[in-house]
């Protein structure tokens, strides 16, 4: 797949292609829907398949103060973005500059000089061009003027509820990793870099992965269980997907207050993570965080958290 990461990036004389635009943040299954129609569509015409996106999200420059997290890291969205077999994908940089261009200019120099769009795909409540003046009767308008075929989809209905990004962020807003899965269509997952922590995991026999550097929503505070994923080991290296337990949280038994996001590998004590890029796919919330009242209580219960990981994940000792 080729990614552009602005309109002069695009070759000369690209196209036809069939375009979809959209933020996807998370690539849930309703965005999934609506790429497979791009695609079975590209492929119908023997055109390529492109989405069109923006970095960062429009909100994070227009409106920073209501902004949403992300649910994907830029990597991983690109990532999914090729997974649903897209020819190319134009991320283009959000400023203030594109935010005022019109419906038209937008449409006619991305769609219809960059790209060659034979046809754009578009959800019934598409909205583009300057303080979103553009809606489906505007791009309708604009395919008859530039000659491109508008396909207008209706939303995708997951348990009489439309999948979207709102309704992951509710879910692990609330913990509850399972629901969030069910609207992404997979794991929901974090990624960062491992650094060093404090050390007191591995006093406590656990020793643990702390991620610095994770750029998407973290979801309620507890203990998960899930599968850390060494991102620079090969996809075939026996060690590269490992179960995990996973916390979420300040540690109020030792009067923490920063937020982290630490993994143990179970009954793995021999790794040296530091350094690493690692994610980790979040399975089932196991239970919320809580303070106890001695060492030796928190152990007792991470005994217990990670019996249950491995009844969660289906893996023995």
């Amino acid at each position: 797949m080729e990614r552009w990461h602005d309109l002069p990036e695009v070759p000369e004389g690209y196209g036809p292609s069939v375009v979809a635009i959209g933020n996807f943040d998370g690539v849930h299954r309703g965005h999934r829907s609506v790429l497979a129609v791009l695609v079975e569509q590209a492929r119908r015409r023997g055109a390529r398949a492109v989405a069109v996106t923006f970095v960062p999200h429009p909100l994070q420059v227009l409106h920073p103060e209501r902004a949403p997290q992300l649910l994907a890291h830029p990597v991983d969205r690109l990532d999914l973005l090729e997974e649903a077999g897209l020819d190319a994908v134009l991320e283009m940089p959000f400023t203030r500059e594109l935010a005022s261009w019109t419906p038209e200019r937008f449409v006619v120099d991305t769609f219809v000089k960059a790209l060659g769009a034979a046809a754009v795909v578009v959800g019934r409540d598409v909205r583009f061009g300057r303080r979103n003046s553009g809606d489906l009767e505007t791009m309708r308008r604009l395919g008859r003027e530039h000659g491109f075929e508008v396909l207008a989809l209706e939303d995708e209905v997951g348990e009489g509820r439309r999948w979207s990004s709102t309704w992951a962020r509710e879910a692990l807003a609330a913990g509850d990793v399972a629901t969030a899965a069910e609207v992404l269509g997979r794991p929901y997952r974090l990624r960062g870099v491992v650094v060093h922590g404090d050390h007191r995991g591995r006093e406590l026999g656990y020793p643990t992965a702390n991620l610095a550097g994770v750029e998407t929503l973290v979801p309620a505070d507890g203990v998960y269980a899930g599968w850390m994923v060494r991102l620079d080991l090969p996809a075939d290296h026996p060690d590269r997907v490992l179960p995990a337990a996973v916390s979420l949280g300040t540690n109020p038994t030792f009067d923490g207050l920063e937020q982290r996001v630490e993994a143990y590998a179970l009954d793995r004590t021999d790794l040296d993570l530091y350094g690493e890029r690692v994610a980790v796919d979040l399975v089932e919330r196991l239970r919320p965080t809580l303070r106890f009242g001695s060492v030796d209580e928190l152990v007792t219960q991470m005994d217990s958290d990670v019996e249950r990981c491995r009844q969660v994940l289906g893996v023995s000792v």
